[in-house]
């Protein structure tokens, strides 16, 4: 499982040869969630609001990145880091 960023408490990473739809998870203080990447809405599980909020803003703002990200990983290819919220 690939950590593709961690900002603020929150460890977001996406699993090798995960299942569709494209997600990637995110968690923090012991709750996690899955995350549509096309949608950028929530798939599965929880977190608190506000720390939710901070992961769709910064999902938004690196869709594309997510996007190639899921690719690598859901072919078994390395992949790459993505800067964290600033």
């Amino acid at each position: 499982m690939p950590t593709l960023s961690l900002f603020r408490g929150i460890k977001v990473y996406i699993n090798f040869s995960d299942h569709a739809p494209p997600h990637f998870h995110a968690s923090y203080g012991g709750e996690e969630c899955s995350i549509l990447i096309e949608e950028l809405e929530l798939l599965a599980g929880s977190m608190p609001k506000k720390q939710l909020k901070m992961v769709l803003g910064w999902a938004a703002f690196n869709q594309e990145k997510l996007r190639e990200n899921w690719e690598l990983a859901s072919n078994n290819h390395q992949t790459f880091p993505i800067e964290p919220l600033r």
